[in-house]
């Protein structure tokens, strides 16, 4: 029964919550400005008892290589800063929006077209949000 056993070690504890100020959360906001990721916004999910993460960073960019771009960027501030390699990543070969999950923090890079068709800010409209554009 291995499925068990990871929804199992993704159960949250307070031990390991986050908060804005985290290391791996400023890792990941710093790694997407860095490379020009547009309307950046933070989704605090700490109070919502279905999520599955504590926080949802949701940013877009304007073309598939900036999606790879900010994604691999991404992945390697959060490894050379935190120690920490995602728990995985999807879509990846379209770039069309790509989700990159941390356990606690689940990053979305996306292009704008995705963003506007799928609304995640109003699919989470309960979670107190906040910009992080330069």
């Amino acid at each position: 029964m291995e499925p068990l056993a990871v929804l199992q070690s993704r159960e949250k504890s307070a031990i390991t919550r986050l908060t804005r100020n985290s290391k791996i959360f400023k890792a990941i906001i710093k790694a997407i400005q860095d490379k020009k990721g547009e309307n950046i916004i933070s989704l605090d999910l700490r109070k919502i008892p279905e999520a599955s993460a504590d926080f949802f960073i949701v940013c877009e960019a304007s073309s598939t290589t900036q999606v790879r771009a900010i994604c691999d960027n991404i992945e390697h501030e959060v490894r050379e800063k935190c120690a920490e390699a995602p728990y995985k990543h999807e879509g990846r070969t379209a770039l069309q929006w790509v989700l990159i999950d941390y356990v606690n923090v689940v990053v979305h890079v996306m292009h704008p077209e995705a963003r506007k068709f799928y609304k995640l800010e109003e699919m989470w409209s309960d979670a107190d949000s906040q910009m992080h554009d330069l």
